[in-house]
C-alpha cells in the first residue's frame, strides 16, 4: 500500500513539475481581457504564448537578473505579450501585469505620431507624400538658402500671387524646415485640414543608438531613462538633464519597442505606458486554443473556426 501511495505521489509530483517547466520555459496560456486587439483577437479568447519566439527569458528575474537564451529580434507587426513597463509598485519585472499588443516600431524605426502619440499609418501619410505650402515672397532668397543648407533639392516654385509664393514639400522636408525656423516659422500649409505640422517623427531607441531630444519627446525620453535605464534625468526650463548635465541626445543600453492596440480607442498601449524594453517581452502570441462568445450557454457560442488558428 505504501509503495502504491509513493508511486501516486511521485506521478503527481512529476506532472506538476512538468506543467511548471512547460509554463516557465516553453509556452503559457493568456486570457484576452478586452476588445483592444479586435479583429485579431476577441475578448475572452485564450491563447498560447511562445516563450522561445525571441529567445527564452529566464524566470525568477528578481533572483539572478535578466537573461535571455537564444536571443532573437522582435519583428514589426508581431503580437507581443509583455509585462507592464509602467508598474512602479512591483520591482520584479516578471511579476508585473501581463499586457498584449502589436509591435508598431522596432529599434531604429521612425514612426509618424500626432500630439497624442498615435501612430499615423505610412500608407495613409507617407513621408514622401507632397503637400502645398505658402510663404511670403520677400522670403524667397532666405528659403532658397535654407533649402540648400538642408539639401532639399530639387524644389521649384509652383505659383505666386502679389504677397505669397507656393512650393510643395514632403512631410520630412517640412519637418526639417520647421526645426530650422523654430518659433519664427513663416511657412504655412495651403490646406489647413491637411496640415501635417502636428505630426512628429518618433525614432524608436535601440541599444547604443542616439536619439535627438525635442520638446515634444522630452518627457517620453526622460521617463524611459528613469524607469528602464536607471539614470537620473530631469526636465528644467525645457531642457533635459541626465546625471545633472544638459543634453541634446540620449543614448540607451536596451532595445525598445512601440506597441499599439488594434482598436485605437483602447489606450492600453504605448500611448499610455511608453516604450516597451526587450527585457519586458515574454513572447509572441502564437495560437488561439479556446474561443467562445461572451454570455452564451455551455453548449453554444463556440467559435470552432478560430480554435487552433495561428495568430497574425
Amino acid at each position: 500500500m505504501r509503495r502504491r501511495n509513493w508511486k501516486i505521489a511521485a506521478t503527481l509530483t512529476g506532472v506538476i513539475l512538468t506543467v511548471i517547466l512547460l509554463r516557465s520555459c516553453v509556452a503559457t496560456s493568456y486570457l484576452i481581457p478586452s476588445t483592444g486587439m479586435e479583429n485579431s483577437l476577441y475578448r475572452g479568447e485564450r491563447i498560447l504564448v511562445n516563450k522561445w519566439s525571441y529567445g527564452l527569458r529566464l524566470p525568477f528575474i528578481s533572483l539572478w537578473g535578466y537573461h535571455r537564451w537564444g536571443d532573437k529580434p522582435v519583428r514589426k507587426d508581431d503580437i507581443l505579450v509583455f509585462n507592464n513597463p509602467a508598474n512602479l509598485s512591483q520591482t520584479a519585472i516578471d511579476q508585473r501585469e501581463v499586457y498584449i499588443g502589436r509591435c508598431l516600431g522596432v529599434p531604429g524605426d521612425t514612426l509618424w505620431v500626432d500630439s497624442l502619440f498615435s501612430v499615423i499609418p505610412s500608407e495613409k501619410n507617407a513621408p514622401d507624400q507632397k503637400f502645398l505650402y505658402t510663404y511670403p515672397r520677400k522670403k524667397e532668397k532666405q528659403l532658397d538658402s535654407l533649402l540648400t543648407i538642408l539639401s532639399i533639392r530639387p524644389n521649384v516654385l509652383l505659383g505666386q500671387d502679389t504677397a505669397k509664393n507656393v512650393r510643395s514639400f514632403s512631410r520630412y522636408e517640412y519637418y526639417l524646415l520647421e526645426q530650422a525656423l523654430g518659433t519664427n516659422n513663416w511657412i504655412e500649409p495651403v490646406d489647413k485640414e491637411d496640415s501635417v505640422d502636428v505630426l512628429k517623427p518618433l525614432i524608436i531607441p535601440g541599444k547604443g543608438k542616439a536619439v535627438r531630444v525635442y520638446p515634444w519627446n522630452m518627457t517620453l525620453l526622460r521617463n524611459t531613462l528613469v524607469l528602464h535605464e536607471r539614470k537620473r534625468a530631469d526636465i528644467k526650463n525645457d531642457t533635459l538633464y541626465i546625471e545633472g548635465k544638459p543634453v541634446q541626445h540620449c543614448y540607451f543600453m536596451k532595445d525598445y519597442y512601440w506597441v499599439g492596440a488594434n482598436n485605437s480607442i483602447n489606450l492600453s498601449d504605448s500611448r499610455l505606458f511608453g516604450l516597451v524594453p526587450k527585457d519586458h517581452v515574454i513572447g509572441k502570441a502564437a495560437v488561439i486554443w479556446f474561443s467562445k462568445e461572451q454570455d452564451t450557454g455551455f453548449f453554444n457560442g463556440y467559435r470552432w473556426d478560430r480554435i487552433w488558428r495561428r495568430i497574425k
